[in-house]
């Protein structure tokens, strides 16, 4: 603490007064009770030292209670009785002058307080050793053996009361320096503590080292960083080695020689390297002292592993795209031959004899089938935003269902519809929703014997809107589950692979989501979830009396 800084000092004063005024207390009782007639000469009591001195250094009310005490004590314990030996032994007179200099005293230097601390006591000692002898006939009589003893005590007196001040002037000091030292090792303590709170919370792998290379601080994500590779390395075992040793099994002769160099000559760097599998950026900073003196290096590492896997799958994502848009801008120039191809195997089927038609038909289905797989592999291709409307689902389903039916009739299944009434609207594009169904619709009727029975139905599930396509078809493996939607992934004889692909692409469109269960012997059922705003969902629904079931 500053000396100067008074409001500071005055925050220990109350503690430091209180004891001070106790012993000032202490020592007027003790020299009081023990005061005496020096050699006849003086009367010696020091009592007025420590009633000065808690007085100045005291407040207001702790100075007059001590004087109020210095005065009784004289008055009970002292050798020299009467009123006039009252007043001039406790220096009642100097007592306007001694609480007048009491404010100024606590704002002044050593020095200052020794000055007027004499200013009182000398004046106050002059009248003790000198009114007695003024009672005497001639003031002149007195030897000078006596004139002697008087002078030394008078001395001697003051300079204990400079002492005194000097020793509680450098006894506070001592304190204030030892609770400054205090304040300053818990704030850098604090700090210390909330830096290494703050590189623990970063998620930098961090760590210091110091002129000759050996670490001496490292946080907890370089901590864990370094057991990935070297399980049984603990904190204590890292900070008692240089890093070139702790890294020189995970790094190239020629790279760990590059970091000794740079830790050396103390120089900053930044540079990319290979672990095992993993890939790290490592940064080295030079630290140095306020005088500029070198302070040891700061290396900083970071994990790039899953940034570059993530950056080499979003390269082959954008080389795929362009090989998908090369592929999607030549299928549909492939169309347009393909078009004049069969209609001139038409016009030949016309005039050809009739046992060719068979052949004919046969081309011409292939044809068809071709650019079946060519419209599904644009649609595929595409990334357009769907454009939508406010539709009912129910709607989508009914225009459908005469395809659907006449479908199964040919296959010799029946088809059931379990429509929820209380559909809300859905933001739908009508195209692609009559497509996602006709898609999952005829892979459940391909997936299912004679006699089958597939099943379309819809239902509210909390903030969604989910249509079912069930079918009791054989199911499907759960090896095959998770690659149902990879494009040209097929369990059929004569399937493209496109179509689940295709239907993905239109769910993710409308931002839902499709979700397969299967078991193996009783089939397997398709969820679209499409998501709807509840709000949105009590203003549309529209309920009947009772869910439309039909059977085909």
């Amino acid at each position: 603490m500053d000396q100067g800084n008074v409001t500071r000092r005055n925050r220990h004063f109350p503690e430091d007064q209180g004891f001070l005024i106790i012993i000032s207390a202490m020592s007027i009782t003790f020299c009081t009770i023990l005061s005496t007639t020096l050699f006849d000469v003086v009367y010696l009591n020091l009592a007025i030292l420590p009633a000065c001195i808690g007085i100045l250094y005291g407040n207001l009310r702790s100075g007059l209670c001590l004087a109020a005490f210095f005065v009784l004590c004289t008055a009970l314990y002292s050798s020299q009785l009467g009123v006039s030996s009252l007043i001039i032994n406790s220096g009642v007179l100097l007592y306007p002058l001694l609480f007048g200099l009491a404010g100024p005293f606590k704002n002044g230097k050593i020095i200052e307080k020794i000055g007027m601390l004499w200013i009182v006591l000398f004046p106050s000692m002059l009248f003790i050793v000198l009114v007695p002898k003024m009672y005497s006939r001639n003031i002149y009589d007195t030897n000078p053996e006596n004139a002697v003893l008087a002078a030394v005590y008078l001395f001697v007196t003051v300079i204990l009361g400079a002492l005194f001040v000097y020793t509680i002037e450098t006894a506070w000091d001592r304190l204030q320096v030892k609770e400054q030292m205090k304040g300053i090792s818990e704030k850098f303590k604090w700090q210390s503590e909330k830096l290494q709170q703050i590189t623990d919370v970063v998620e930098l792998n961090i760590m210091s080292l110091n002129d000759s290379g050996y670490v001496t601080e490292l946080n907890e994500f370089m901590l864990k960083l370094i057991r990935r590779h070297h399980p049984n390395f603990s904190r204590e075992i890292i900070l008692s080695q240089p890093a070139s040793q702790i890294f020189k099994n995970n790094m190239d002769e020629k790279t760990l020689g590059n970091l000794k160099d740079i830790i050396r000559n103390r120089q900053r760097s930044n540079a990319k390297i290979k672990v095992d599998d993993s890939t790290y950026q490592i940064y080295i900073a030079p630290l140095e002292h306020e005088a500029g003196a070198p302070g040891g290096t700061v290396l900083i590492v970071q994990d790039l592993t899953e940034e570059e896997k993530l950056r080499s799958e979003l390269d082959n994502v954008e080389r795929l795209t362009l090989v998908g848009q090369m592929a999607a801008g030549i299928t549909h120039e492939i169309r347009n031959p393909m078009a004049v191809v069969r209609g001139f195997l038409q016009l030949m089927r016309e005039k050809s004899p009739d046992e060719l038609n068979s052949y004919y038909q046969i081309v011409m289905d292939e044809l068809d089938r071709a650019n079946s797989i060519i419209n599904d592999f644009l649609s595929l291709a595409q990334s357009r935003i769907s454009e939508t409307e406010r539709v009912q689902l129910h709607h989508v389903i009914e225009e459908l269902s005469p395809l659907i039916w006449a479908d199964a009739n040919l296959r010799g299944q029946s088809v059931e519809l379990k429509l929820n009434p209380s559909l809300p609207l859905l933001q739908l594009n009508v195209r692609e929703i009559k497509q996602l169904i006709l898609n999952l619709v005829r892979n459940g009727m391909e997936a299912m014997e004679p006699k089958g029975v597939l099943t379309v139905e819809t239902r509210i599930n909390g903030d969604k809107v989910d249509l079912l396509i069930r079918d009791t078809g054989g199911g499907i493996p759960q090896d095959q589950i998770d690659n149902l939607f990879v494009p040209f992934f097929t369990t059929k004889n004569q399937g493209t692979g496109l179509g689940l692909p295709l239907c993905l692409s239109i769910v993710e469109r409308h931002k839902g989501l499709i979700t397969v269960n299967s078991e193996e012997g009783a089939g397997t059922v398709f969820t679209v979830s499409f998501p709807v705003e509840l709000d949105e969902a009590m203003q549309d629904r529209h309920p009947e009396d009772e869910a439309q079931r039909m059977e085909v």
